[in-house]
């Protein structure tokens, strides 16, 4: 019989696995609804060659820092990573994202296989969100930035929004120092561990660095696509609108990335000034671009499918027999 906690478990990541997709659909939906189709169709008949040829350039400097970031980390958690396995492997996850529901599915592939390689699945994942929360944590502090100095349709909120933030860092430092004196030391160990884990992962100035550098080029990224739609303004104009769709793409009710994104970006430019289709056509531009600066993701996926090292099982087993006179799993054997 099943236990009760596993099937409750289970049917919350199944809700959730349909939660996001729909979500994004759904959002998707209302605005072909309301704006019709050709927003999305002008979004995409803008990019030129050019343009797609600048995203894989961007999409080449941010994959590499978001990989360096995720070396740093792997390291602080005790385990090792060559840049450019991490290069690969976050090339690979980062396509998986943006062409599965959710947007976070190619991260958990990752986190697992890292796992796998250095003998902790745990510690894998661990460090994957690790790097992932510090890359949020600073596009959150820097959109903050630049929506307290610029104006912004959300001008009005911002300073709530950053005294909530403020307030909640504060509230979790807090409740992390009291449980270590008051709950049982098996407790206190992983909250110390955790409390650890957060400081080297996320509080390391090579973090720190490269996620900023990744928060700029993804702003780049949106500027590059505002500019093939046609949308007439200054990058300071749009750096607000910019960082406010970022923070909606990083929600992960979506449809491979798709949905709030758009949703948001259709609202932010109808209160800048701008419209709605202006909005969506350029969150589109933004999604195909994307989109085509992780495409070296899927020959990734595709060589190491091909080329996938066998297994420290398989490998074990192969020694067994060999070292016994049995069988092999090779071609020696085969023939």
């Amino acid at each position: 019989m099943t236990p009760p906690s596993r099937t409750s478990g289970d049917a919350r990541r199944g809700a959730w696995a349909v939660a996001g997709p729909l979500g994004g659909a759904l959002v998707l939906a209302v605005l072909v609804w309301l704006l019709g189709t050709e927003p999305f169709r002008a979004g995409v008949r803008g990019l030129s060659p050019g343009t797609l040829l600048v995203a894989v350039a961007v999409g080449a400097g941010t994959t590499v820092c978001s990989a360096w970031r995720w070396r740093v980390v792997v390291r602080a958690l005790g385990s090792d990573l060559r840049l450019p396995a991490a290069t690969a492997a976050y090339y690979g996850s980062q396509f998986l994202n943006c062409t599965l529901p959710g947007g976070v599915l190619g991260d958990v592939h990752r986190g697992l296989r890292n796992g796998v390689d250095c003998g902790d699945p745990g510690r894998g994942i661990r460090a994957v969100v690790w790097e992932r929360t510090a890359g949020q944590v600073v596009l959150v502090v820097l959109a903050l930035g630049v929506l307290l100095t610029l104006p912004s349709p959300a001008e009005d909120v911002v300073p709530v929004l950053a005294a909530a933030a403020a307030g909640t860092a504060a509230l979790v430092a807090t409740a992390g120092g009291v449980a270590v004196r008051w709950v049982p030391a098996g407790v206190a160990r992983v909250v110390r561990t955790m409390a650890a884990e957060a400081r080297a992962g996320m509080l390391a100035p090579a973090v720190l660095l490269s996620s900023a550098v990744v928060c700029v080029g993804y702003v780049g990224m949106f500027l590059l696509a505002a500019g093939a739609v046609g949308v007439e303004a200054s990058p300071v104009q749009l750096l607000p609108l910019a960082v406010i769709v970022l923070i909606a793409a990083a929600i992960p009710l979506n449809l491979g990335g798709w949905g709030p994104r758009e949703g948001v970006a259709a609202w932010s430019f109808a209160a800048a000034g701008w419209t709605a289709v202006e909005g969506v056509a350029v969150a589109t531009a933004f999604g195909v671009l994307t989109l085509v600066s992780v495409l070296p993701g899927a020959v990734v996926l595709l060589v190491g499918r091909r080329l996938r090292p066998t297994g420290r099982a398989e490998r074990a087993t192969q020694e067994h027999h060999v070292a016994h006179g049995g069988p092999r799993e090779d071609g020696a054997a085969r023939g």
